[in-house]
């Protein structure tokens, strides 16, 4: 027996030392199997992350220059263009060599006139043209003079036009690139988080666009959602390793009960009377065992077979009076009427058992057991609450992990036993406790479809 008791503890990873529907005490739950898959992802190798920054410094400087380069080169093509246009159109306007290739011929002509006999109007005439001639070769020589200055303007307008340009795109594109680098950034850093499994800081919401705000949003909830089932993966693989250790233990703890059951049968008829005392000490403890290794069997099996509708007030009602005992009181209260839920029935009887045990045992020799059942759609709410002392806070958080009992002799499976009946039913378990005034726990058990739409 103690062979198989060493057997059963190197591979369950503790000893389990607590009885059917107890509140919680110290003893530790077994961890090898349990946090394996959190020890695993601890101990991979993390690969080498680059610094803050140091992938995205280039993003950010070719999206600068990008965005340089998208301000400054149709500005710098469109400034050519005009400044060529100008020239070749000041250049088109500029007549300075034909006035004066005319005016030199002109001088030519008007000086054969004058040595020719004129009239005095035909000599007023001459000379009239002559001023004439002078004055238009005066003013191309101006316009050619206003005209390679106007250039040389245009030149330094169009220069300084780039300038402005550059410094306004220089300052624009800079604040375009940290306004996207810098959330990019923020979210690569948010990536490696999510991959390491830790969680995404909390910042206050910052200015820039609204896109990334939304991105911001969605990796918080996809990290959120990671999270939860990272830690419901984890659970799953706890409670399988709890209850592959539970029916390990029962089948072991089993075998040798037989043979011991018709022993102490054979001791009871044939031990003399200065035995009966140790036979019956014998069989009280063997009928301990029995009940112990019946409580790690049921651990260790989920619900399974065929479901039925179940009527919640009854089946509470009839669990309560075979419960609870005469000298405690006893109040059951009910919505009316309460739709029927689709479960296991033999399962809920087992998890109600539970719960009504460790109230009857926290109220002791006298006290008061309060029992409502309410409808909270989509569920039906069982509400079991007892005057006893109440549980600790530290103490409250483990009421529902195996193995943790403040019972001597108890397995500490019998609210574990409850939480997994009420998750095999997607329901829930909760418990709220004060001490020196009680503890109040509450199973919901989901509510068909077709029931809650009768109902409303």
């Amino acid at each position: 027996m103690n062979e198989m008791r060493k057997r059963t503890v190197d591979k369950s990873g503790s000893s389990p030392q607590a009885g059917p529907g107890e509140k919680p005490s110290s003893v530790p739950p077994p961890s090898d199997a349990v946090h394996s898959d959190a020890v695993h992802s601890d101990a991979l190798p993390e690969r080498r992350r680059p610094a803050r920054g140091g992938s995205l410094a280039p993003f950010r400087l070719r999206l600068f220059a990008m965005l340089i380069l998208f301000a400054l080169v149709p500005t710098v093509a469109v400034t050519l263009v005009g400044v060529g246009t100008a020239n070749r159109a000041l250049s088109m306007l500029s007549a300075r060599s034909a006035w004066e290739r005319i005016a030199l011929s002109g001088e030519q002509a008007l000086a054969a006139a004058r040595t020719a006999p004129l009239t005095v109007d035909q000599r007023a005439a001459v000379e009239r043209h002559d001023a004439e001639l002078r004055q238009s070769v005066e003013l191309a020589r101006r316009f050619d003079f206003v005209a390679g200055r106007s250039m040389r303007l245009v030149v330094a307008g169009a220069v300084l036009v780039v300038l402005l340009v550059a410094v306004g795109a220089s300052r624009v594109a800079g604040h375009l690139s940290r306004q996207l680098s810098r959330p990019l950034d923020e979210l690569v850093g948010w990536t490696g988080l999510i991959r390491r499994g830790r969680p995404i800081p909390e910042q206050p919401e910052r200015r820039g666009a609204p896109e990334f705000e939304v991105l911001r949003t969605g990796m918080r909830t996809m990290a959120q959602e990671l999270d939860t089932g990272r830690r419901r993966a984890l659970e799953a693989e706890r409670a399988e390793a709890f209850r592959e250790s539970a029916r390990r233990f029962a089948h072991e703890l089993k075998n040798p009960l037989t043979p011991i059951r018709f022993a102490v049968d054979r001791l009871r008829r044939s031990a003399p009377e200065e035995l009966r005392e140790t036979v019956e000490v014998l069989a009280e403890e063997a009928a301990r065992l029995e009940t112990m290794a019946k409580s790690f069997a049921q651990f260790g099996r989920l619900p399974d077979g065929p479901a039925a509708d179940i009527d919640v007030p009854e089946l509470v009602t009839r669990v309560a009076r075979s419960t609870v005992p005469d000298r405690l009181t006893v109040h059951i209260s009910a919505d009316e009427p309460l739709p029927l839920v689709h479960g296991f029935h033999e399962p809920l009887v087992r998890a109600v058992t539970n719960v009504l045990m460790n109230a009857v045992d926290a109220c002791g020799a006298s006290g008061q057991i309060d029992i409502g059942l309410r409808l909270v759609a989509p569920y039906v709410t069982i509400t079991i609450r007892d005057t006893g002392g109440g549980i600790a806070p530290e103490a409250l958080a483990r009421i529902f992990d195996p193995y943790v009992t403040t019972k001597p002799g108890g397995t500490g499976l019998g609210l574990a036993i409850a939480r997994q009946t009420m998750e095999a039913h997607r329901g829930s378990i909760d418990a709220v406790s004060t001490v020196g005034v009680g503890t109040t726990i509450s199973l919901r058990l989901p509510v068909p479809r077709r029931s809650t739409s009768t109902e409303t």
